[in-house]
């Protein structure tokens, strides 16, 4: 059954940004941040904490929420280990995302890890953040295909996401990293975790647009009872460990479509937008989002 409604977990901010080769001012990323917010996205993931080599785009992190103040405090950071989770906590927020992966190959890239490795680095940092109250989002990370390893087996995305998702997330993200999901593979993924006994409203989508199928996955997913979608405004991001993979299903894309079909989101298509737009023009490159072309165009 089609939910009724549907929250928007806003990713643009940190998986917007983190691929961006030229250096973006911490004034523009906060602005940026304070634009999702007041444009009533109801999640905005702000930044993560991950060391500056890896993610240059996100050196600034610390910065970004300081400049935030207590309006920062709820905002998700994600991050890669319990030295991120102790910058966090320094900061007083309040809930942190993992990151890992379906795939041996992406999870040696990404995290310098093996397939089942990453558990072992991820529980302390999970017990500790629950511990301390926080709230724990997992992500996984190559759902639907693999660059290096090819199609991954439903199986074994299942068993990885239940092994994340049961150290302690209140929540798990399932990746369509590279973009080759098609919707009758949503289905069969989303029917595999449930058969596994995931609860529907335990499960939210992060799809990519390499081959257009984005939107078609999402009603896909809609169709099978998820209300949870990650978007990113105006289409931004990539992935800086697969460069095969493309944006990220744009936040205006996916309200236009929910809108169409009379699913309540809270939020204002409009100042969306407008934010992209604004966004674009630091950035030197027009939006790839089809529909803040379409509006922005009049």
């Amino acid at each position: 059954m089609i939910p009724s409604k549907v929250t928007i977990y806003e990713v643009g901010a940190r998986d917007g940004l983190q691929n961006e080769s030229g250096v973006i001012s911490t004034d523009v990323k906060v602005e940026f941040i304070e634009r999702l917010v007041a444009a009533g996205l109801p999640i905005v993931e702000a930044t993560s904490f991950v060391h500056p080599t890896w993610v240059p785009q996100l050196a600034d992190a610390a910065d970004v929420m300081a400049r935030l103040g207590d309006a920062g405090k709820d905002l998700p950071v994600l991050v890669p280990n319990e030295r991120g989770l102790d910058r966090a906590l320094e900061l007083g927020l309040t809930h942190i995302a993992i990151f890992g992966s379906a795939t041996d190959t992406f999870a040696r890239k990404n995290l310098n890890r093996s397939l089942d490795e990453q558990f072992a680095m991820f529980e302390p940092t999970v017990t500790r953040a629950r511990a301390a109250g926080l709230d724990v989002r997992a992500y996984v990370s190559m759902c639907f295909g693999d660059p290096w390893e090819g199609a991954v087996p439903i199986e074994q995305v299942v068993g990885v996401g239940k092994r994340l998702f049961d150290l302690g997330a209140s929540q798990l993200s399932l990746g369509d990293t590279i973009g080759v999901g098609t919707a009758g593979h949503v289905k069969d993924l989303i029917g595999g975790f449930v058969a596994a006994g995931m609860r529907i409203d335990d499960l939210a989508m992060h799809f990519h647009d390499t081959y257009g199928q984005a939107l078609a996955n999402a009603y896909s997913a809609l169709q099978e009872g998820i209300s949870t979608y990650d978007a990113s405004a105006g289409g931004l991001g990539g992935c800086p460990y697969a460069k095969s993979a493309t944006g990220n299903l744009a936040t205006e894309d996916l309200v236009w479509m929910l809108n169409g079909l009379g699913i309540e989101t809270g939020v204002d298509l409009d100042a969306v937008v407008a934010t992209s737009v604004w966004m674009a023009k630091h950035l030197g490159r027009p939006s790839p989002s089809a529909v803040v072309r379409a509006l922005a165009a009049g």
